[in-house]
């Protein structure tokens, strides 16, 4: 079966030529209303995403991804290894959040909130525009031959893309091994961190490549978020879309003629003026349909309606709207595929939040030494424990001792008997618990031991207890 021929241009993406090569997006520079609502929601999220690593609360930094200590902090609240449970549940939470709104909004987070298309387009672009020009004048230069005025404004536009580059690596670096650690070896200097300083170099030419010359690739080929989009979108959800009805009319898309009566002639009200591809960042025609790469940035929509307002034609040609509102007139409907997203939303957030309240500051952990059985003292029955208490407070703890409680015996640990367990710290060793035989009613009796910071419970961990199965 042959292609449609108004289909073909799925076949490729709009980054690529018919021989395979990357073409160079040249975007012309947005402006208007929506530009101006995103230029102020990305300032915002840039001074989040800039402060979230040195925001302090109840000394936790407020965001921070420790993989190789696994040791995460989501809103100011730590997860250690032990709640790695509950940081999975968040991540879920996150993932149907973001179906969710998908299906409601299509990709409006990859053109507002995501962070690649913010530094993208609201710095490394704008500085683009600054030191090169607008779209005419980017491809002027890019054509021209490499004489003293190329050199200088490539030289310097690439000197500035490396020191943000290294500013956003340093940024990226606080949130793995936290802002506190980065400080110290600022101060310290870079030659006692050597290898910190190679992961530094090596992230900083990462988003050196992405910001320079990879791009809008990221978007098109690299983020699973364009790929999952297929399917989740349908004829119901809100896109960045053209109104092919009004547009293309009767008789379809036509040059303006302000002599003409559009309407008389059936011609659609696009004046295919070709604004909205040359204003589109990653390099699409919007009057396709709903793309793969479009990212709703709006551009295109600011664009169109500047131009309609030029003519004395309706603003809203391109505009937020779903397929059935264009196609069908129809109004927004709560469907049941969303109800459906809205009711798992709902009881993962529950499950995180009651799991979040059961949640303890202090965890201990009590467990009889592997490949040990009981021994005979006399009239007593003693057991062999390994203990380990992690303290996820920012309170030192400097007087831990245990108490057995709902039987009469003997605990003693082995070693040091002043524990002391620092902030965000882990203390670990061995005790010994001795019961009189003739209080145990099993071979194996369940125990309860509490754990004290001097005369202050902070936690109670329960363990079993061997012994013979019988007394002679």
């Amino acid at each position: 079966m042959s292609k449609l021929p108004d289909e073909a241009f799925r076949d490729t993406i709009g980054t690529i030529d018919e021989e395979g090569n990357r073409k160079y997006i040249f975007p012309k520079k947005p402006s208007g209303k929506f530009y101006d609502y995103r230029k102020w929601v990305s300032y915002f999220l840039l001074i989040i995403l800039v402060a979230n690593p040195f925001i302090k609360i109840n000394g936790n930094q407020f965001m921070m991804f420790n993989v190789l200590e696994r040791r995460f902090n989501i809103f100011g609240f730590p997860f250690w290894p032990q709640d790695f449970y509950l940081f999975v549940i968040s991540m879920i939470v996150g993932v149907v959040f973001v179906i969710l709104f998908t299906v409601i909004f299509g990709r409006i987070f990859c053109g507002w909130i995501c962070p690649q298309t913010i530094f993208l387009e609201m710095v490394f672009r704008r500085i683009e525009y600054w030191i090169e020009g607008d779209r005419g004048a980017q491809m002027r230069l890019a054509k021209q031959e490499w004489n003293a005025e190329k050199i200088r404004k490539k030289a310097i536009k690439w000197f500035i893309f490396l020191i943000i580059s290294f500013f956003i690596a340093n940024v990226f670096l606080a949130y793995l091994i936290s802002s506190d650690e980065l400080i110290t070896m600022i101060e310290d200097g870079p030659m006692s961190h050597i290898s910190t300083l190679i992961s530094l170099l090596i992230f900083t030419g990462v988003f050196y490549f992405i910001f320079a010359w990879f791009r809008e690739q990221v978007c098109i080929i690299a983020c699973p978020y364009g790929r999952l989009q297929g399917v989740l979108l349908d004829d119901k959800s809100i896109n960045v879309a053209y109104d092919f009805v009004r547009g293309e009319k009767e008789t379809g898309r036509a040059k303006f003629n302000k002599q003409e009566d559009r309407a008389a002639t059936g011609k659609g009200d696009c004046i295919d003026c070709k604004q909205c591809v040359h204003v589109c960042p990653t390099g699409i025609d919007i009057r396709n349909g709903t793309q793969l790469e479009c990212v709703n940035c709006t551009a295109c929509i600011d664009e169109c309606n500047s131009i309609m307002e030029s003519v004395g034609l309706p603003k809203g040609l391109i505009r937020y709207a779903s397929e059935d509102e264009i196609e069908k007139n129809a109004k927004f409907k709560f469907t049941a595929r969303m109800k459906g997203y809205s009711a798992v939303l709902f009881i993962l957030v529950g499950v995180l939040v009651g799991l979040l309240f059961l949640r303890t500051d202090v965890e201990a952990v009590i467990l009889r030494l592997p490949g040990q059985l009981y021994q005979h003292k006399g009239e007593s029955i003693s057991n062999i424990y390994t203990f380990k208490v992690i303290n996820k407070t920012n309170n030192d703890f400097n007087d831990i001792h245990f108490k057995l409680v709902g039987i009469k015996g003997t605990l003693k640990v082995v070693g040091e008997q002043d524990l002391k367990v620092p902030k965000q710290g882990m203390k670990s060793g061995t005790l010994f618990i001795e019961i009189n035989q003739y209080l145990l009613e099993s071979d194996k009796t369940k125990l309860e031991i509490e754990v004290y910071d001097g005369n202050k419970k902070i936690e109670t961990s329960k363990t079993s207890f061997l012994s013979p199965r019988s007394f002679d």
